[in-house]
């Protein structure tokens, strides 16, 4: 026996149906809107070459580290789901055995934004009626093969009918940006831009740091063994980068530490750490540095700063070795953005052409850290609730914690920050919904108006990501 597959209309909005109507008519407004996704791990290939996605697994399962840790958390093996191990080990490689791999344990995300997600594109992108379970499992596998064969479910074709309207991936400081420079000679009016993602040669702790400092210089034909010539080469990639339409950076350090030092100590740490006599202490202060530095850049080249900290990269070792990043054991850890920020933003708090965007895994710290220091700091944005938290408790919990410190437009609306593509849609349906049905609550009990609340509903779904980024 299988399963309906629904989307109520009304999901996600409140129960009490004066609320709920409110919060329909809202949606109303915004549900169409252009998809503006400033931040996330979009593969700029897909779009560039245009070639037809392979299969089920290779599209929605393979590439998602959301599903692959849940997975693995319950003792599905990644090589059975078809991830290749580094040490050339054996791994399912029969695409329909993953698939029903993957449907026999489609129970597992039950309440999950994973579930929300993946109902969404199997329903809307997909047209499929029956739930995901053992007994659809061919059924979808035959389902999405056939249409993946079409035209129509060819990269470009599913971001125009997704109707994104700028979509930013994200690229290593050493990157060469050759998809990005084939998509702008393509003709293709589609806009996908690079988003400069430097920790490859900012964080020492990272194997191959020195190797990397190395390559940066001879790409930027600069000394990188020398404070000013690395800091020289960093302005040089970033140029490059802006020169294929990128307006942002993202920077991901294990905490929110930063520094403010002279250059000669500066170079100190730059020398320490080329020579292989780092200290104790000195990859934070180096890190700290360096995001002290990339600020300062970014008053100079107008470059939006994205800050991602609070998270335990690569938590397991044997995982990583077998199977390398991103394959589901990132853990949050806690954050302290009064103490850590202090040194930057005694610098640049009060920046005219500064904008730096706040993430954090660290949910204690919305309401205590982030919301005091963005609603008083002119240079502080907060970003939407990211990775954990961008399901529908945290993103009402974002709301509820932060609206009454800092509002509306001090935040920058959502960011899908995924790499999963067919999710995308999917992932702003319920971002609007959600902020709609918060809305609503504020109109309901009259601490806003209803003509207000359909402009901020607006704003949260298309607006303030648009202005907060420059795109």
């Amino acid at each position: 026996m299988t399963h309906p597959l629904r989307l109520d209309p009304a999901r996600f909005f409140p129960a009490e149906p004066a609320v709920r109507r409110i919060a329909l008519d809202l949606f109303a407004q915004v549900e169409t809107l252009r998809i503006v996704s400033p931040h996330g791990h979009a593969d700029p290939a897909w779009f560039a070459q245009d070639k037809p996605f392979d299969d089920a697994p290779g599209l929605i399962l393979i590439p998602d580290h959301y599903l692959l840790r849940m997975l693995a958390s319950q003792g599905v093996g990644l090589e059975q789901l078809g991830v290749r191990p580094l040490d050339g080990g054996a791994f399912e490689t029969d695409r329909r055995t993953i698939w029903r791999r993957f449907a026999e344990h489609y129970h597992l995300f039950r309440g999950t934004p994973s579930r929300l997600w993946l109902d969404h594109a199997f329903a809307v992108v997909f047209g499929l009626e029956a739930r995901l379970e053992a007994q659809t499992a061919d059924l979808y596998f035959d389902a999405i093969g056939q249409a993946l064969a079409t035209p129509a479910f060819r990269p470009r074709a599913l971001f125009e009918r997704f109707a994104i309207e700028v979509l930013a991936t994200t690229e290593g400081a050493l990157d060469p940006l050759e998809q990005h420079a084939a998509l702008r000679q393509s003709g293709w009016p589609g806009r996908v831009i690079p988003t400069f993602r430097p920790d490859d040669v900012t964080d020492p702790d990272k194997p191959g740091f020195h190797g990397r400092l190395m390559r940066l210089g001879e790409a930027a034909g600069e000394d990188t063994a020398t404070w000013n010539g690395y800091l020289a080469a960093l302005r040089a990639r970033r140029a490059h980068f802006r020169s294929l339409g990128a307006t942002a950076t993202d920077h991901g350090p294990p905490s929110t530490a930063t520094a403010d030092l002279a250059p000669r100590e500066a170079q100190g740490l730059l020398d320490r750490h080329l020579l292989g006599r780092a200290q104790p202490g000195d990859a934070e202060a180096f890190r700290g540095q360096m995001l002290t530095e990339m600020a300062a850049m970014s008053c100079d080249d107008g470059m939006v700063m994205q800050l991602h900290a609070g998270a335990h990269r690569d938590h397991n070792p044997g995982m990583l070795r077998r199977f390398g990043h991103d394959k589901g054991w990132d853990i949050p850890t806690a954050a302290n953005f009064v103490d850590g920020l202090k040194p930057l933003l005694d610098r640049f708090g009060n920046a005219a052409n500064f904008t730096l965007v706040l993430f954090t895994l660290d949910r204690a710290a919305w309401a205590r850290d982030l919301a005091p220091l963005a609603g008083a700091y002119p240079c502080l944005r907060l970003g939407a609730p990211w990775w954990f938290h961008d399901s529908f408790d945290g993103m009402m919990s974002f709301r509820r914690q932060m609206t009454e410190t800092v509002g509306f437009y001090n935040t920058v609306g959502f960011a899908d920050d995924t790499r999963a593509f067919i999710s995308i849609p999917a992932r702003h349906d319920l971002a609007r919904r959600i902020d709609c049905a918060f809305l609503a609550e504020l109109v309901a009990t009259h601490r806003l108006e209803l003509d207000e609340a359909a402009l901020v509903a607006r704003d949260l779904a298309y607006g303030l990501a648009k202005a907060a980024y420059r795109l």
